[in-house]
């Protein structure tokens, strides 16, 4: 089956960039960045804080079938409403660094829009630390998921 969200990793360096075209109307994929109800149920988290604001921050928290508690944070540098967002991402107590996420809105029609994200992070080794995870099928299940959510809302 091909993965409906495009991850394109150009080799030696060190950035991704991620597109993806859903079947929804701009402003309610941009509603399933910005709205902690939404992201929680899309992405499967614990929203704790999300300031949708130039000098924002947001923290996000997971618990693993074992119990454990994994958390995520960042700033937001930049609010664009439905066209960018600039922030940071932190996943928090491993050895990742701090990377920086550029994510861009666009319509492309009544009901279709296209997401762009473009994630910047420390080092190419950082980049390929990252890319050896389960990245692609986790960002394509939670945009799939994502698209699930979100279009019931349509309705």
């Amino acid at each position: 089956m091909e993965l409906k969200t495009k991850i394109h990793a150009e080799d030696g360096k060190q950035e991704i960039l991620i597109t993806r075209v859903f079947d929804l109307p701009l402003h309610l994929l941009f509603r399933a960045y910005v709205e902690p109800e939404i992201v929680a149920q899309w992405m499967g988290t614990k929203v704790l804080k999300l300031e949708n604001k130039k000098h924002g921050s947001w923290q996000f928290e997971t618990t693993d079938p074992k119990g454990n508690k994994h958390g995520f944070n960042g700033v937001i540098h930049e609010f664009e409403p439905n066209r960018k967002i600039t922030r940071t991402f932190e996943m928090e107590h491993t050895p990742f660094p701090v990377q920086l996420e550029f994510l861009e809105f666009e319509s492309l029609s009544e009901e279709t829009s296209k997401f762009t994200m473009h994630i910047v992070y420390k080092s190419v080794a950082d980049r390929d630390r990252m890319l050896q995870l389960p990245f692609a099928q986790g960002i394509n299940m939670a945009h799939n998921q994502l698209e699930k959510v979100v279009s019931m809302l349509k309705e």
